[in-house]
């Protein structure tokens, strides 16, 4: 039985590897196996030896199309799992998303706000992100000034912080232009990963993988916070200063994710009770696990907006026709819980 748990898990881990060279195949555009391994070649000669490199469809196709892409995907997927795992364990609930303090909607007024005073792709990004931050500085707050205590006062900041952003963008989508603005608002609001460039990459880089390094090196911790309060001050944890520590992180991931995203729902509820169903409820092993299963489960849904029909289908529509049917099958088998 060790071993072959091992094994599993192994083969878990290696998922998204092998779905990024098969999803280099997937898209309208027929790709053969032969064109690209001779496109990823003269791509690898030409970063590392200076050769001059490929301009034919075939290579704008997979490297300046597909790639970044899908590169996105599993950013974006790893990115809102470990969030969403996180926020689980502190709040001790299996229904927390990466959304709780109202990042989505505060990131989603912000992505408006841009589309109606610039319509610039970086200003939205930038301004999804900076909106996204704003609403759980809010929230918190208003934790901090409540006479309330413990987790219910955060989640109850997060429902106020996120019904007056989500009233904000009703108001941008009403006063929007309905022929240009108003549908570039709604497509955003829905997701996509569709205009994703290397250079939006590094712009969510560097807080990602900073938010997602101290969570993982603060893994034992939510441990201990996922316990209770009382058991953790037992132990001497500091547990508001811990608490405050581990949700800046965890939001300032999900801000990045949704900036170049959008607001994708159910990546962060659900896949967090797949992880558990495989490695069980230790941190140590559930924050790995959740990115793997999450960038993974991003990317097959990505690869099937773009090829089921014609046009594009919203990540948002194609993640809670999924999603939703997973967490139901997780509540009958029951197997909810955040330990």
């Amino acid at each position: 039985m060790p071993d072959y748990k091992f094994n599993r898990t192994t083969l878990v881990y290696l998922l998204p590897f092998v779905l990024l060279i098969i999803s280099l195949f997937v898209g309208r555009y027929q790709t053969p196996l032969s064109a690209v391994v001779d496109e990823s070649i003269s791509t690898f000669s030409s970063f590392f030896f200076g050769t001059p490199a490929s301009v034919s469809t075939q290579h704008t196709v997979l490297f300046n199309v597909r790639l970044p892409r899908i590169l996105a995907a599993l950013l974006v997927g790893a990115a809102l799992s470990i969030s969403g795992a996180s926020f689980q364990g502190i709040f001790r609930n299996p229904l927390v998303s990466p959304y709780i303090l109202g990042v989505g909607s505060g990131a989603g007024f912000g992505a408006c706000l841009a589309i109606l005073l610039w319509n610039n792709y970086l200003i939205i990004q930038l301004m999804a992100f900076a909106f996204g931050l704003l609403a759980m500085f809010i929230a918190i707050s208003m934790g901090k000034v409540s006479k309330g205590t413990g987790t219910l006062v955060f989640v109850l900041s997060g429902i106020i912080v996120n019904s007056i952003f989500t009233a904000l963008t009703s108001l941008a989508k009403y006063v929007a232009d309905p022929y240009d603005q108003l549908p570039a608002i709604v497509f955003w609001l829905m997701g996509s990963l569709a205009t994703v460039r290397y250079v939006d990459l590094l712009y969510i880089l560097s807080p990602i993988i900073v938010g997602s390094l101290v969570l993982f090196l603060f893994r034992w911790r939510i441990n201990i916070l996922s316990l209770g309060d009382e058991e953790a001050k037992a132990l001497g944890m500091d547990v508001e200063k811990m608490r405050l520590i581990i949700i800046v992180c965890a939001t300032l991931v999900t801000s990045a994710a949704v900036s170049i995203s959008g607001v994708i729902g159910w990546v962060g509820l659900v896949v967090p009770h797949i992880s558990r169903m495989i490695v069980g409820p230790n941190y140590s092993r559930l924050l790995p696990m959740s990115m793997v299963i999450g960038a993974s489960f991003m990317l097959v849904v990505d690869d099937l907006s773009r090829t089921i029909v014609a046009t594009e289908i919203p990540l948002g529509i194609l993640t809670s026709l999924v999603g939703a049917p997973v967490f139901a099958y997780l509540i009958k088998k029951g197997r909810m819980g955040w330990n």
